[in-house]
C-alpha cells in the first residue's frame, strides 16, 4: 500500500455554463488513511476520483502514488482498484469468475486464482454465492462482489465512487460498518466519494468538502464540526443542520454565572448545534414552538424565534411542549460559533469585546 499525493492538481471539463473547474488542489492521503470526498451535486466529487484513477485528464499539477508519478500512466498501470456505484459486473460470469477476472488477465495459475477468490469471498461472506450469476444476487451481494473484485487485485489503494448509494437505508448502514471494518483489516489507503454526509462522518479519517467553487475545507470530522471555516461547512456537516441566528439578536449574551458576553459588530451571525441549547423559563432567545418531532425518549423541537424568519431546532429529552406554545431557550455559550457578513468564521477572541 502507498500514500497518494495530489500536487497543484487542476481539472477543467465542459464548456460555457456547464464548465467544471478545480484549481490547484493539494491533498496528501497518508498510507492507510481513509479519506472521504463529500459535497453536493455538481461539485466534482466523482470527477476528482476519476482523475486519480486515470479516467479523466488533469489540466495541471501531478498525482503521485508512493514515489511514482501516475498522472501520465493509463488506468491499468496505476496500481489502483476502483469500486463503482453501478457494480459493473459481467452478467454472463459467475461470482467466482467476476472476482477472479483480473487475475486471469494477469495469467495467474488456476490454483492461485481459486485460492485468492476463495479467500476474498470468505472475507466478504459471499463464499456460498460463488456459482451464482449477478442477476441471481441482491444489490448488497452484488456490491460485495464488486468490492471483492477490487480486493483480489491487491491494489496499492482503493477508489470508491458512491458504492452504497443504490442500496436501501438498512443495507447501506450495514455495509458501511462492514466496509470500515474491512478497511481496518486490510489497511489499504482509500479514497471514497459520497454525497451522504452521514457516510462521510462515520467512515472518514479526514473529509474533503467540495462546493461548486472548489474545496471548502479539509480536515477531521471534529475540525469541520467544531471549527468550520465558514457557514457553508457549518451547515453541511451535522444533523440536524446548525442553527444560525442574526447577530443583533444576541449582541449581549448572559452566562450561567450572571455575567454578560458582548459581541463585536463584526459578528453578523451566531451558530449553535441543536444539542447545545435547552429549554428554560427565561433564556437567551424566545420564540414559539412550530413543530415537535418525537423520536422515542428524545426529539427535536422547532422554534420560530422573535425577530427571525428561519426556525431553530434543539434536541430535547421527553419534551412536554406543544406547537403554539411560547418558550425560552438557553445556549451553551462556550460552544457558540461566530460568522462575519461574508459567512467566514470569526474566532472567539475576535468575536467578544474584552
Amino acid at each position: 500500500m502507498s500514500d497518494i499525493r495530489l500536487e497543484k492538481v487542476s481539472i477543467r471539463l465542459g464548456q460555457g455554463s456547464r464548465t467544471f473547474t478545480l484549481t490547484e488542489l493539494d491533498l496528501h492521503i497518508k498510507q492507510g488513511e481513509f479519506i472521504v470526498i463529500v459535497g453536493g451535486s455538481g461539485t466534482g466529487k466523482s470527477t476528482l476520483l476519476r482523475a486519480v484513477a486515470g479516467l479523466e485528464e488533469i489540466s495541471g499539477g501531478a498525482i503521485w502514488l508512493g514515489d511514482r508519478r501516475i498522472d501520465k500512466l493509463p488506468p491499468a498501470q496505476r496500481g489502483l482498484a476502483m469500486v463503482f456505484q453501478n457494480y459493473a459486473l459481467y452478467p454472463n460470469m459467475t461470482v467466482a469468475e467476476n472476482i477472479g477476472f483480473s487475475l486471469r488477465l494477469a495469467r495467474r495459475s488456476r490454483a492461485d486464482i481459486e485460492a485468492q477468490v476463495s479467500k476474498t469471498a470468505q472475507r466478504l461472506q459471499i463464499d456460498h454465492l460463488l456459482a451464482r450469476k449477478p442477476n441471481e444476487l441482491s444489490g448488497g451481494q452484488r456490491q460485495r462482489v464488486a468490492i471483492g473484485r477490487a480486493i483480489v487485485r491487491n491494489p496499492k489503494a482503493f477508489l470508491f465512487d458512491e458504492p452504497l448509494s443504490n442500496l436501501d437505508t438498512g443495507l447501506r448502514n450495514h455495509l458501511r460498518v462492514e466496509l470500515l471494518s474491512l478497511h481496518r483489516q486490510l489497511g489499504v489507503t482509500s479514497l471514497y466519494v459520497t454525497h451522504d454526509q452521514v457516510e462521510a462522518m462515520t467512515l472518514a479519517d479526514r473529509i474533503v468538502l467540495l462546493n461548486t467553487t472548489g474545496v471548502e475545507q479539509i480536515g477531521t470530522l471534529d475540525e469541520l464540526f467544531e471549527s468550520p471555516r465558514n457557514i457553508f461547512v457549518a451547515k453541511f456537516i451535522g444533523t440536524p443542520t446548525i442553527n444560525l441566528v442574526a447577530g443583533h439578536l444576541l449582541r449581549e449574551i448572559g452566562t450561567a454565572g450572571g455575567s454578560a458576553l458582548r459581541l463585536t459588530d463584526d459578528v453578523a451571525t451566531v451558530g449553535f448545534r441543536s444539542r447545545r441549547a435547552r429549554l428554560v423559563d427565561s433564556g437567551h432567545l424566545r420564540g414559539t414552538v412550530a413543530l415537535v418531532e418525537r423520536l422515542g425518549d428524545t426529539g427535536y423541537v422547532h422554534i420560530k424565534l422573535e425577530g427571525q424568519t428561519e426556525p431553530v431546532v434543539i434536541t430535547v429529552r421527553n419534551a412536554k411542549v406543544v406547537p403554539g406554545e411560547t418558550i425560552s431557550i438557553e445556549l451553551e455559550t462556550n460552544h457558540l460559533l461566530f460568522f462575519d457578513a461574508a459567512g467566514h468564521r470569526i474566532d472567539r477572541a475576535r468575536a467578544m469585546i474584552p
